[in-house]
Formats: C-alpha cells, structure tokens, sequence
C-alpha cells in the first residue's frame, strides 16, 4: 500500500447530502467521493463535472474514498494506486 493510502485520515462530510459544487450550482453527479485531508464531497469521474478530480488539481489533497453506501475502498491520485 501507497504511504498516502496509509497515512489517510478520516474526516467529517463537508457536505454529506451530496457533492458539494453540484449542490451550489444545481449539477448532478453519478458517484461521491470524500477526499480524505479535508471531508470535501465531490462527485466522480463519471460524473459531468469530476469535482472530485478536480479538487485533487487544486489542492493536492491525495486520498479519496467512496462515498457510497456499501463501499469504502480509496484511491491514491498520486500513486494510481486503490486501497
């Protein structure tokens, strides 16, 4: 496993009724992710937007999860690698 994907943490949704830029702006999302640094809820790159994606770009935060019911993997952008 990745150093990232070990050393991540486990904080509180930001915005635990969705994507969090979807909801100011009315988007919609397939899947949510929640970075693991900072709780931000972003959705998926399946999604139109891929806030989720883009919010790595912007702040270099390393780690996702999941945010869907019944899954908890995570995903390292730095390292391509899932956990």
């Amino acid at each position: 496993m990745c150093e990232h994907l070990s050393k991540a943490e486990d904080p509180a949704a930001r915005t635990p009724e969705g994507c969090e830029e979807c909801l100011a702006t009315g988007g919609r999302w397939v899947h949510l992710r929640r970075c693991l640094e900072c709780g931000h809820i972003g959705c998926c790159d399946s999604s139109p937007s891929k806030h989720a994606t883009a919010h790595y770009h912007s702040t270099s935060h390393p780690v996702v999860q999941s945010y869907e019911r019944g899954e908890d993997w995570r995903w390292c952008y730095v390292d391509n690698q899932m956990g």
